[in-house]
């Protein structure tokens, strides 16, 4: 993994997901559609929003099986899970292509008002912390294996 936010030919979508309805766990499907300035076609949290897509890497749900959680993609509600890239890392308001479409960071990590149902079994949730938050710039299909370029 790039320690700064770089990233390379390992960059990569390990899973993309989408969820009906706010308020529960992503299910991992084959592709997605991105909608510039709107974010997942088919998931609850799309809209016009500074937060149309949520991405959290496989690296840090890892640390959470290591709690002894079982936990995969989509658990943590993330519509994107990558590998290979260090997503705290990258600043507010840089870019990268994801898939087709391209990316503007908005938000790093987001703040937990009440604990989830994750907290609640393992003492610590990574997505408040190591998830990020983006817009979509330009529209496009994202699927798994998809590099991640960073563009600015």
């Amino acid at each position: 993994m790039k320690p700064s936010g770089e990233s390379g030919p390992a960059a990569r979508v390990a899973a993309v997901c989408i969820s009906e309805r706010k308020g529960e766990r992503k299910k991992p499907v084959p592709s997605v559609a991105l909608v510039a300035d709107h974010g997942v076609v088919g998931d609850a949290h799309a809209g016009d929003g500074h937060r149309q897509v949520s991405l959290l890497a496989a690296e840090s749900i890892e640390k959470m099986r290591r709690k002894g959680l079982t936990v995969s993609a989509g658990d943590f509600a993330e519509n994107v899970t990558t590998e290979g890239i260090l997503l705290p890392a990258l600043p507010v308001g840089s870019r990268f292509r994801i898939g087709e479409a391209v990316l503007e960071v908005t938000q790093i990590g987001k703040e937990c008002h009440a604990r989830c149902a994750i907290y609640h079994q393992a003492g610590d949730c990574v997505m408040p912390r190591e998830g990020i938050f983006a817009r979509v710039v330009e529209p496009g299909k994202v699927s798994p294996g998809d590099a991640i370029e960073r563009i600015s």
